[in-house]
């Protein structure tokens, strides 16, 4: 049972209540004020228990016993079939000479609210590639500059216009897909002279580790899309890969390292200036390859992984 926050009672206060009146002889107005409510509430409770019993005393459903202006079953069947076929609220609304708004509360009511809830989830399409290197994902999050703690930590948006030519960096991320180890670097910018050097000293990083990259993949921004960047995939022998247009998805383990990154580093503490928080970029980097469970991984960090592989003792 959900008992409702400011109620005074429950059903078995209410039993108790109603024990002290019928079967100990208290008076009404005694039982009611140790109870914490009114003689009017008592004599409701009193009256339902000696038409019910103690069933009675349980809290009802809100819903009226009776609808008579609700729409018959048979209608909601032809606007559910309706449906079904595709038809929008207003045009079931003329086909069965109905009101639109009658039409939208049923289809609401159904979940058919929205023409996509008529169409099956496609199951998610999960893949691992199955060596370090064989894909690495790159990406990129805007970040506002800090100059002092900001309203996400005090609640306090006032002063907060003044701050507004602070500015932005960007925070760069590559994840091996295989591995799940990361690299990271906070950029002026998301343009393409930033995103073509974070490439070549992702490079490097995975390289020192071991990992020889063969593929890349990244979304459709200006700068991964720039003939700069392919020309540096053509020289590192990268195969570009880039992800379909509105599907963020694909790249998806470089959207989940970005937001462990916010929750975990980014956002974990509060910072009084930008710099405060790029310092604790490579500690926290360190503990995420080599020390933080990762679910994907059986629990284990990305560093066991690429261990494994290289059979090096982990």
């Amino acid at each position: 049972m959900n008992v409702h926050k400011h109620a005074r009672m429950t059903s078995h206060g209410r039993l108790l209540l109603v024990q002290r009146i019928r079967a100990q002889g208290w008076r009404v107005a005694e039982a009611a004020a140790a109870s914490g409510v009114s003689v009017r509430t008592a004599y409701k409770w009193l009256a339902r228990h000696r038409a019910g019993g103690e069933p009675a005393l349980h809290d009802r459903r809100s819903t009226p016993g009776r609808s008579p202006r609700r729409t018959p079953a048979a209608i909601v069947a032809a606007i559910e079939r309706l449906r079904r076929e595709r038809l929008s609220g207003p045009r079931i609304a003329r086909r069965l000479g109905m009101p639109v708004s009658t039409v939208g509360a049923v289809l609401r009511r159904l979940g058919l609210g929205r023409l996509k809830a008529l169409d099956e989830r496609p199951e998610p399409m999960r893949y691992q590639r199955e060596r370090p290197g064989e894909l690495i994902h790159i990406d990129s999050k805007k970040l506002g500059r800090i100059d002092g703690i900001g309203h996400r930590i005090t609640g306090d948006r006032r002063g907060q216009s003044s701050k507004r030519g602070t500015g932005w960096e960007a925070l760069h991320v590559a994840v091996d897909d295989a591995s799940r180890l990361a690299y990271t670097e906070l950029l002026p910018n998301e343009r393409k002279h930033h995103a073509i050097a974070f490439l070549e000293r992702a490079l490097a990083f995975f390289a020192a580790h071991g990992v020889a990259v063969e593929r890349v993949m990244t979304d459709n921004g200006s700068a991964y899309k720039s003939y700069d960047f392919a020309a540096i995939c053509r020289v590192q022998g990268l195969r570009h890969l880039r992800t379909k247009p509105y599907r963020p998805r694909t790249n998806g383990k470089a959207e989940r390292f970005i937001q462990s990154a916010l929750r975990e580093w980014l956002y974990a503490k509060p910072y009084n200036q930008s710099a405060e928080r790029a310092a604790d970029m490579p500690s926290w980097l360190h503990w995420y390859n080599h020390h933080r469970p990762h679910a994907a991984l059986q629990a284990k960090p990305p560093a066991s992984k690429l261990n494994n592989v290289l059979v090096n003792d982990s």
